[in-house]
């Protein structure tokens, strides 16, 4: 008996599968990850904005201090002055127009470099600020200089000696000098240099021995400030990996401190003294006082004894301007001391 063939039943073979291509990797676009100058550029957006608000809130609050502080007419006119010639002289002068008024057409004035006419000296205020300005930035600009100097020196060989002597001397006389009221330091300078001696002017402008004492008066209390932190700051770097690294190497003390310490300890240092020059300017005030200097100082002292609001505001406005300007300058700067905010930015 033959046995036929066991009968095989194919069953249609389905099509292959295919495994989708996962999609390719988006890559990162300029937007979503900025560059490090992007995020420079953005942050010195920002602190520009900033300023700007700062600088119109500092306007304002010397406009309504200035309209607060009494009545101008007072010191124009008479005693035994009748109601009509009060009225007339507000009247000229514009205070006789609303608030909001004054103030707005102080903004645009502000815009236009325009700030109104001296009631002391009868001049447009821009004008007499330009004069006096040079007297006062040059001034500024040396006590910043001797505060440098002088600081950076103090304050390298008080961490390099730390605990020693030297380092105890050189603090002790920086803290003499913190608490030292700048105007007494200015007194004794010019009679014992000016009265005693006779080496230098007492008072007075136009040499660069006239310079001598006012600058150092107005830089004594910077320098303690800034030797001080220069001190603290330079301590701390002086203790960290790379240095401790560049020592074992054999490099010296001159060469850690200059190549290795000082560049990123003055990050800190760089701050205060940005804020250190609005300070010299505000201290100039009592300085030039003192050494009959012709800047900015003795003229806010002439605007505000004589109740002359345009060129209070006018010089208020200006001191405030600089110290924004140059702490926007300093926030700035940092990008160039220290790399990591570049990328931190």
């Amino acid at each position: 008996m033959s046995t036929s063939p066991p009968i095989s039943s194919s069953t249609p073979s389905s099509p292959p599968t295919t495994t989708a291509a996962p999609p390719p990797a988006k890559t990162p676009t300029a937007a979503s990850h900025p560059t490090p100058r992007r995020r420079l550029l953005r942050s010195a957006l920002t602190r520009l904005l900033s300023s700007l608000g700062v600088m119109w809130a500092a306007v304002t609050v010397v406009f309504v201090l200035s309209r607060a502080s009494g009545d101008p007419v007072a010191q124009l006119l008479p005693e035994d002055a009748d109601p009509a010639q009060v009225a007339q002289m507000q009247a000229a002068l514009g205070l006789d127009r609303p608030l909001i008024v004054q103030y707005l057409d102080f903004l645009g004035g502000l815009v236009r470099l325009d700030l109104g006419d001296s009631l002391l000296y009868h001049e447009p205020v821009t004008s007499l600020l330009l004069e006096r300005v040079p007297a006062t930035v040059l001034l500024a600009f040396s006590a910043l200089l001797i505060t440098v100097v002088v600081a950076f020196l103090a304050g390298s060989i008080a961490a390099m000696r730390r605990g020693t002597g030297v380092d105890r001397a050189v603090m002790g006389a920086v803290l003499v000098g913190q608490s030292t009221p700048a105007f007494w330091v200015g007194i004794l300078l010019v009679l014992l240099f000016g009265v005693q001696l006779r080496i230098l002017p007492a008072a007075g402008y136009g040499t660069l021995a006239h310079l001598v004492l006012p600058a150092t008066t107005l830089a004594i209390f910077s320098v303690a400030v800034v030797a001080r932190l220069l001190r603290s700051s330079l301590i701390e770097v002086m203790g960290q990996d790379h240095v401790r690294t560049a020592r074992a190497k054999g490099a010296g003390e001159i060469r850690v401190l200059l190549g290795h310490s000082l560049r990123n300890a003055s990050v800190p240092v760089i701050t205060v003294l940005g804020l250190e020059f609005g300070a010299l300017l505000g201290g100039a005030i009592l300085t030039e006082q003192i050494f009959n200097w012709p800047g900015l100082g003795r003229l806010t002292i002439d605007a505000i004894s004589f109740r002359d609001f345009p060129l209070v505001q006018g010089t208020v406005v200006l001191f405030a301007a600089t110290f924004i300007v140059v702490n926007l300058l300093v926030d700035l700067s940092y990008a160039v001391i220290d790399p990591r905010v570049r990328t931190d930015a």
